[in-house]
């Protein structure tokens, strides 16, 4: 597979070309080193490499006079630090030559725990525009079928594996010298048993209502140990966390609880120990869990402010996603199937007289055009997902 231009590459450019500089983060194997290798720098530092990490362990201000060495008064130079997270004291010396405006940088990382200082990521404030990368969404992928979508996600570098075996093995790779290694390693636990057998349950629970005691007492250790761990997930960018709308004048039991999605389904479904043939009602979840990523990683795209949620009533209606903007919520059910009716729609209507801020709704399924089904609510194909934003 040839390499596929990301959507996010105009706005690091724009940025750069106004004098910024980038943070990208986003979990291994999302392109980020690919994207880089794109860019003309001054100077490439890969943090992966032992040597060159090890060197800048010893002497971090070893940076500070390289970066001064090629400063040219004319252009300041562009210097791209690859896993910033591997030697995070670094970004002093990076703070330092951005305020003297002798460089402009573009870090990678793929873990914000590691930047953390104070219990906040040090993404330097007005220095440095943070952007995500994530593994290909729809309007990024070549040709590629939902069930392989859904059943061995969207990183680039499986979907370049070839077959389903391949991608299939690479996944396991990436599962276990990633996740049940390095996010592991995180985790700072002493008793690696417990939080294995939680990454296997956060896997096989994505896209669930979270009971953190009811994980508890699977897993046998605390609520708030299971609620740490759902931390480190999010911080080493593995889990994306949505929160309900919970908002209402009418309602007084509406769902307060997270849920947690895998940022890809590939790595969900070999972290939870499933294999291929799932039935109806699995692929039917996993639909609406690749629906829900595509919209999360659409939304970091949009120029105003968004914000995906969901909305549930536990005795009554829910809405399986809900697009927040200023003013106006839009909600979208996703249906695993070719023909949605009126009958899909039933708890779209709910959320539409309910909430005045909200005027469409959609269902997304697999219908091959678009459907009308009422005034307000039309059924859309999930490759048209990106017009919604």
């Amino acid at each position: 597979m040839n390499y596929i231009k990301r959507m996010v590459e105009p706005r690091i450019l724009r940025s750069l070309n106004r004098g910024k500089s980038i943070l990208l983060l986003g979990p291994r194997q999302t392109g980020k080193t690919s994207l880089l290798g794109r860019i003309s720098g001054d100077l490439y530092l890969s943090f992966v490499r032992p040597d060159v990490r090890l060197r800048y362990e010893k002497n971090p201000a070893l940076l500070a006079g390289e970066v001064d060495a090629i400063f040219d008064k004319k252009k300041q130079p562009l210097v791209l630090l690859d896993e910033i997270q591997k030697v995070p004291e670094i970004l002093d010396v990076v703070q330092d030559l951005i305020d003297r405006k002798a460089g402009r940088f573009i870090l990678t990382g793929s873990s914000a725990r590691k930047l953390r200082r104070g219990g906040t990521v040090n993404l330097l404030p007005g220095r440095i525009v943070t952007e995500r990368l994530d593994p290909l969404c729809i309007s990024e992928l070549p040709d590629v079928s939902l069930r392989d979508l859904l059943l061995y996600g969207s990183l680039p570098g499986i979907l370049a594996a070839g077959g389903e075996n391949e991608m299939h093995r690479d996944l396991e790779s990436y599962v276990v010298t990633y996740l049940e290694e390095e996010v592991r390693a995180e985790a700072l636990v002493r008793s690696l048993g417990p939080f294995a057998r939680f990454l296997e349950c956060a896997a096989a629970e994505s896209g669930k209502i979270v009971h953190l005691r009811g994980l508890s007492q699977e897993i046998g250790v605390a609520h708030t140990t299971i609620a740490s761990y759902y931390a480190i997930l999010e911080d080493c960018l593995i889990v994306e966390r949505i929160e309900p709308l919970s908002k209402s004048n009418i309602r007084k039991r509406l769902t307060k609880s997270p849920r947690y999605l895998f940022f890809d389904l590939g790595v969900r479904r070999v972290a939870a120990r499933e294999g291929t043939s799932l039935p109806r009602d699995a692929m039917g979840h996993l639909f609406e869990h690749f629906v829900g990523l595509e919209l999360i990683r659409l939304a970091r795209l949009a120029v105003d402010r968004t914000r995906i949620r969901f909305w549930r009533d536990p005795a009554g209606p829910e809405v399986d996603w809900v697009i927040e903007r200023e003013n106006t919520l839009t909600p979208l059910e996703v249906k695993w199937t070719d023909s949605p009716s009126v009958s899909d729609a039933k708890h779209l209507q709910i959320f539409l007289d309910e909430y005045k801020t909200a005027e469409k709704a959609w269902i997304v399924c697999q219908t091959p055009r678009k459907i009308k089904l009422s005034d307000r609510i039309t059924a859309i194909p999930w490759q048209s997902l990106p017009e919604l934003l």
